[in-house]
C-alpha cells in the first residue's frame, strides 16, 4: 500500500504543477552576451521551453537583446534571432539595460585572455545596477572574483556560474549552498570530459593522436584540446568550486598539474591490465589552502571516478561526518552548457516561497 500511495501522490503533484496558468508567470528580460554555439543553444531553449518554464517555475525568461563583438540584435516575436545582416550596431551596455528593462545578464563569450577584461567590466556594470549575472565564461572569474563579489553586494544582485563549473553537472550548486554545515573538507573531481574520454581510449590501445581524433569526431574535444589535456580546465573548475565552498580567491590559487601526453598511453594500458582506470583527478583540500593539484591516478572499482564512461564527469565532496557527497553525469556540449545557463537564469529570476 505504501508504494501505491506514494505513486498516486506523485501523479497528483505533477498534474497540479502542469496546470499552472502560464499567463500568470512574470516575463523576465534577459540580455545575452555571446552568440556562438552556447549562446545560440540558450536562445533556442528559451524560445522552445518558455511555456514549460512558466508552468514549472512560474517565470518566463525571454531574450530581449543579444550582443556580439561588434553588433547586437533582438529576437522576433517567436523568440528566434534574425540573420546577423539584420542586426544593428553594438550599443553601450547601460543603454541596452535601460531599453530592455533586463533583470538578468547572461554571458556566453569565450573564456579567452583577450576577452577577460571586457567580460569582467560588463559583469561588474550589470551587478552594480542590480542586474543578476549568469555566466559560462571562466576567464574573468579567475582574475576578478573579489571585484565581482563586491559589485554584487553593492547592487544587491546575484552571480551564478554553473555553466563555468561543469556545464549541465550541478556541482556549482552543491558547492555554493548544499554543503553548508556539512564541513566539506576535500574536493576530488574529474570535471573534464575530454580527458576522461582520451584516457579510456588510451586504455583500449589507441595512440594519443587517435584518441584526440575520436574525441573531436564525437564533438567532445575542442579543435585545440591543450587546456583539457594539460589539466588546466580541470584545475580551473576546481578553483571555482573551492571558491564557492570555502571562499578561496581563485586568483591566489596555485595549480600543480600532470598532463595527459604521449607518455600516458603505457600507464593507461598497464592500469587497465589490473582492472584499474587511469583518471586525471583534480583535487583541493582545506588542509592545503590555495593549492589545486591535477594528478593521473589509478582508480579502483567502487570509486565514483572509476565508474565514469566516455566524456562523463563527476565531483566528490568529502565530508567526514556527513559522508561523501557525489554528483556525476552532465553532458559536455554546447547544449549542456546552455541548459546550465537556463537553470541559473530560472534560479535568479523565479519567485521563491514555500518549498520553492
Amino acid at each position: 500500500m505504501g508504494e501505491a500511495t506514494q505513486a498516486t501522490g506523485t501523479t497528483h503533484a505533477t498534474h497540479a504543477t502542469d496546470m499552472t496558468d502560464v499567463t500568470d508567470a512574470p516575463r523576465t528580460a534577459v540580455v545575452l552576451a555571446g552568440y556562438g554555439p552556447v549562446g545560440r543553444a540558450f536562445v533556442d531553449r528559451l524560445a522552445r521551453d518558455g511555456d514549460t518554464l512558466a508552468r514549472r517555475h512560474r517565470v518566463r525568461p525571454r531574450v530581449a537583446a543579444v550582443r556580439a563583438s561588434t553588433a547586437q540584435g533582438r529576437p522576433g516575436a517567436d523568440g528566434t534571432m534574425p540573420p546577423r545582416s539584420e542586426w544593428g550596431p553594438l550599443r553601450p551596455l547601460d543603454e541596452t539595460f535601460d531599453r530592455t528593462g533586463a533583470r538578468v545578464f547572461v554571458q556566453a563569450v569565450p573564456s579567452s585572455p583577450e576577452l577577460r577584461e571586457r567580460a569582467a567590466r560588463e559583469a561588474v556594470t550589470a551587478l552594480r545596477r542590480g542586474v543578476h549575472v549568469v555566466t559560462a565564461t571562466k576567464s574573468h572569474l579567475l582574475t576578478h572574483w573579489r571585484e565581482l563579489d563586491a559589485a554584487a553586494r553593492t547592487g544587491g544582485s546575484m552571480i551564478r556560474i554553473s555553466g563555468a563549473t561543469g556545464a549541465a553537472l550541478p556541482a556549482g550548486d552543491l558547492a555554493r549552498t548544499s554543503l553548508r554545515g556539512l564541513d566539506c573538507r576535500t574536493i576530488r573531481a574529474c570535471p573534464n570530459g575530454t580527458a576522461t574520454f582520451v584516457l579510456d581510449r588510451l586504455a583500449e590501445g589507441d595512440t594519443l593522436d587517435d584518441a584526440i581524433r575520436a574525441a573531436r569526431l564525437k564533438g567532445i574535444a575542442e579543435a585545440d584540446p591543450s587546456a583539457d589535456l594539460s589539466g588546466e580546465d580541470a584545475a580551473t573548475k576546481v578553483r571555482l568550486l573551492a571558491a564557492l565552498a570555502w571562499g578561496w580567491d581563485p586568483a591566489e590559487v596555485r595549480v600543480r598539474a600532470q598532463p595527459v601526453d604521449g607518455s600516458t598511453a603505457g600507464r593507461a594500458l598497464e592500469a587497465a591490465s589490473r582492472s584499474l582506470r587511469l583518471r586525471a583527478v583534480a583535487g583541493a583540500s582545506v588542509a592545503e589552502p590555495g593549492i589545486v593539484r591535477v594528478r593521473l591516478e589509478e582508480t579502483e572499482p567502487g570509486d565514483p571516478l572509476h565508474a565514469l564512461n566516455g566524456p562523463e564527469k563527476a565531483v566528490v565532496f568529502g565530508c567526514p561526518d556527513a559522508g561523501d557527497v557525489i554528483v556525476s553525469g552532465g553532458r559536455s556540449s554546447p547544449v549542456g552548457a546552455a541548459l546550465a545557463l537556463v537553470r541559473d537564469t530560472v534560479e535568479v529570476a523565479a519567485p521563491r516561497a514555500g518549498f520553492r
